[in-house]
């Protein structure tokens, strides 16, 4: 009896972890004044019919603003097309003529939109959030190149 829990014991002690492995994971992420700031740069170039999110590196919105005159879908659109360009590390326009013919499955996933729009935010090569607009006259072309001016204007954060 007292050799088997000793081996029960000895097999525990390999499978969990010890501290020695553990460490602390560190990222790079959207403040919320960098959010603003992009927000405030695409509003002012597509106007107040578009509505504006920013999300985070895992997806999660940090800013979501509705513009005055924009329709009550374009905020949701918008939440989407960013957590569309942050999940597949490009422009949701790009993802989703890709998807046209390659991985159509992608498309079914919850809370991805086949819509441009959406830009992903990078330092580098490193995607830590997205911008999404809908809304702005001019259609999907005119909401990202909102949405490239909005992470234009914080270029110097993202180095």
């Amino acid at each position: 009896m007292l050799f088997r829990l000793s081996a029960a014991a000895a097999a525990a002690t390999l499978l969990v972890p010890g501290s020695a492995g553990a460490q602390l994971l560190t990222h790079r992420d959207v403040s919320v004044r960098m959010a603003l700031t992009i927000a405030e740069t695409a509003l002012v170039e597509c106007g107040v019919n578009a509505s504006i999110a920013v999300v985070d590196h895992a997806g999660r919105v940090r800013l979501l603003l509705q513009g005055d005159r924009s329709s009550p879908h374009n905020m949701e659109l918008a939440r989407r097309k960013a957590y569309t360009a942050r999940t597949f590390r490009q422009p949701s326009a790009a993802w989703a003529k890709r998807t046209e013919t390659t991985n159509p499955g992608q498309r079914m996933l919850a809370d991805v939109i086949p819509l441009g729009g959406g830009m992903p935010i990078n330092v580098g090569e490193e995607t830590i959030g997205g911008v999404g607009l809908s809304g702005a006259p001019g259609g999907q072309e005119k909401e990202e190149a909102c949405a490239r001016a909005g992470i234009a204007k914080v270029a110097d954060q993202l180095k």
